[in-house]
C-alpha cells in the first residue's frame, strides 16, 4: 500500500474523529482558511463525485417510481421546517438577526457533503443525492418568497444565473462519477471503500476550513454573541434532525435508514447557498451563525456515530439503496 493510499485510507478508519477535529482548524488556522479560500468549488464537488462513484445508480430508478415520496419530501424541507422553526423560536426572545439565519438557514437546501456524509455513517446516500439535487434546483424558487414572507426580507437571487451554476456543478460531478466508475471495477471500488471515505472526508474538511475565513477575527469582537449561535446552531441542527427522522418513520413510514438520511438532510443544511442569496444583505451577527453552524455539521456525526451506524443496520429503507 502506497504512502498516500494509505494516508486516506487511516483517515476513512477514523472519519468523524477526523471530521470532528479537522473543523476545529478553521478556527485555529485562520491563515490556512484564508489560503483554501479559492479552492471552496473543488473542495464542493470531490465528495459528491466520490458518493455519486459508489452508490448503486438502479437506486435512482426506484425512487424515480416514487414521485410523491419525493414531493412530500420537498415540500416538508423547505417549506414546513422553516415555518415550524420559526414558531419554535418565537418565545426564547432571541435577537433578531439570529432568528432570521436559523430560519434562512432551515429553508436551505441540505449540504452537498451530505450525500459523502451518508455513505460514511452506512445510511441511504440515493435519497440523499436525489434530495440534495432537487432541493438545490428549487431554493431560487422557494428562499426568496420565504424571506419574504416569514422575515420580511427581500434577496435578490436570480434563477437563471442560480440554476446555470447548479447545472454546470452537477453536471461536472455525474461526468467525472461516470468516468471513475467507467475506468474502475465493482472489485475495487469495493476493495478501496475506506480509502475513498478518508479522500472524501480530507476534502470536507478542508472545506469547512475554507468557509472560516475571516471567522475568527470577528470571534474576538463578540465572544458572548459567538457562545450564543454556536448552542443555538448545535440544537437547530438536533432539533431539525429529530423532526426529519420522526416525520419519514411516522408520516412516510419508512425504514430506519432512509429516515434518518432524511434527518440528516433536514439538520445539515446549505448555509453557504443562504449567504450567496444574501449578498451584502448579510448582518455581521448573520454571518457567524452560518459560520458557526459548520461546527455541528462536522462535529455530530462523531458524537453521534453509534446511533447512525444502529440506524443503518435495522429495517432496510424502501427503496434500499447499496454501495458498490
Amino acid at each position: 500500500m502506497s504512502p498516500v493510499v494509505w494516508f486516506f485510507d487511516f483517515i476513512g478508519k477514523h472519519a468523524t474523529r477526523f471530521m470532528f477535529v479537522g473543523v476545529l482548524a478553521g478556527l485555529a488556522l485562520p491563515w490556512f482558511a484564508e489560503l483554501l479560500k479559492p479552492a471552496f468549488t473543488v473542495l464542493l464537488l470531490v465528495p459528491l463525485i466520490l458518493a455519486l462513484m459508489r452508490i448503486d445508480w438502479l437506486a435512482f430508478r426506484a425512487y424515480a417510481r416514487r414521485p410523491f415520496l419525493i414531493l412530500a419530501i420537498l415540500v416538508f424541507l423547505q417549506l414546513v421546517c422553516p415555518v415550524l422553526l420559526l414558531g419554535a423560536l418565537q418565545p426564547f426572545g432571541l435577537p433578531l438577526p439570529l432568528v432570521s439565519a436559523m430560519v434562512l438557514m432551515a429553508a436551505a437546501p441540505p449540504i452537498i457533503s451530505a450525500a459523502a456524509i451518508s455513505l460514511i455513517l452506512g445510511l441511504d446516500a440515493a435519497l440523499a443525492v436525489i434530495v440534495i439535487i432537487l432541493s438545490t434546483a428549487l431554493v431560487p424558487l422557494t428562499l426568496p418568497p420565504l424571506a419574504l414572507l416569514l422575515l420580511n426580507m427581500q434577496l435578490d437571487v436570480s434563477l437563471v444565473e442560480f440554476m446555470g451554476r447548479l447545472a454546470l456543478l452537477v453536471g461536472i460531478a455525474f461526468a467525472a462519477a461516470l468516468l471513475l466508475r467507467a475506468i474502475t471495477s465493482d472489485a475495487w471500488r469495493a476493495r478501496n471503500k475506506r480509502m475513498m471515505d478518508g479522500l472524501a472526508v480530507f476534502n470536507l474538511v478542508l472545506f469547512a476550513i475554507a468557509i472560516m475565513a475571516g471567522v475568527t477575527d470577528k470571534m474576538m469582537t463578540a465572544p458572548g454573541y459567538v457562545a450564543l449561535t454556536t448552542f443555538c446552531a448545535f440544537a437547530a441542527n438536533l432539533a431539525l434532525q429529530a423532526l426529519g427522522f420522526g416525520f419519514g418513520k411516522l408520516v412516510l413510514r419508512l425504514g430506519n435508514p432512509a429516515a434518518a438520511t432524511l434527518g440528516l438532510a433536514a439538520g445539515n443544511c446549505n448555509m453557504g447557498l443562504v449567504m450567496v442569496a444574501l449578498g451584502d444583505k448579510a448582518e455581521f451577527d448573520m454571518v457567524v451563525f452560518f459560520a458557526m453552524g459548520q461546527l455541528p455539521m462536522y462535529m455530530l456525526p462523531g458524537l453521534l456515530y453509534p446511533v447512525y451506524k444502529r440506524l443503518a443496520q435495522t429495517a432496510p429503507p424502501a427503496p434500499r439503496s447499496e454501495i458498490s
